[in-house]
């Protein structure tokens, strides 16, 4: 979305972006946020509640966490004979740039990357922010922001399963194009679900879609400039 066909992120249009979208949040944290949770919560279904188990953030990590490890692995052993190649086990150095090069080009790693970075960057957000999560406006009538905390009821901004879901299916979309349309459609229907079941604000998901779609550009911009 802000990444160039040279492989640069255009600084330009990730600005206008991110003033557009801390614009939107803005307003719906005045205006649209409560009366489009409260329409939303009518779809309560089922089917929202396997979306959140299947495609929970740690889920995502674990899985392309392993399946990075596991190709690493293998193209280690795939080269185990070739004279080229020495391995040197308890050299960090080594390690990194020898992972590196072995997996720039997998589609894992680069997922992987986009889901951690997607994943620190919401932390970090939660933390700074601290939006009560919709619960205490379902019990109590009560909305607020309580910044400086970890706790998971005043975590609500941005949507960790939003941000995550949208980094790697972003991403598989810029790896895979002609998946593309199914891999959107997935992360807008993931995010839908997280107001549907009451667990995040429609701007907590707006905010988490953006993160996760910069973060992908940012990992992918990266990754294929570093020699």
């Amino acid at each position: 979305m802000f990444i160039s066909k040279q492989n640069t992120i255009r600084w330009n249009l990730l600005i206008i972006a991110t003033l557009v979208v801390v614009g939107v949040v803005l307003l719906g944290i005045r205006w649209y946020d409560i009366p489009l949770y409260v329409y939303l919560q009518q779809y309560n279904y089922v089917a929202w509640r396997w979306f959140a188990n299947i495609f929970d953030g740690k889920v995502w990590v674990i899985v392309f966490g392993l399946a990075t490890i596991v190709m690493y692995l293998k193209k280690t052993y795939d080269l185990r004979n070739d004279p080229t190649t020495h391995m040197h086990w308890f050299n960090i150095k080594f390690l990194t740039r020898d992972a590196y090069a072995k997996l720039k080009n997998s589609n894992a790693f680069l997922v992987f990357c986009s889901l951690v970075l997607s994943g620190v960057v919401v932390e970090i957000l939660k933390f700074v922010i601290g939006r009560a999560r919709p619960i205490f406006f379902d019990e109590f009538g009560i909305v607020g922001f309580f910044p400086g905390t970890f706790e998971w009821a005043f975590n609500s901004m941005p949507s960790g399963h939003t941000a995550l879901s949208f980094s790697g299916l972003v991403m598989l979309g810029m790896l895979m194009p002609r998946f593309k349309v199914l891999t959107w459609g997935l992360a807008i229907l993931i995010g839908l679900s997280r107001v549907a079941i009451g667990a995040h604000w429609p701007t907590d998901v707006i905010l988490g879609a953006f993160v996760g779609m910069v973060a992908a550009d940012v990992v992918l911009a990266i990754v294929r400039r570093i020699k």
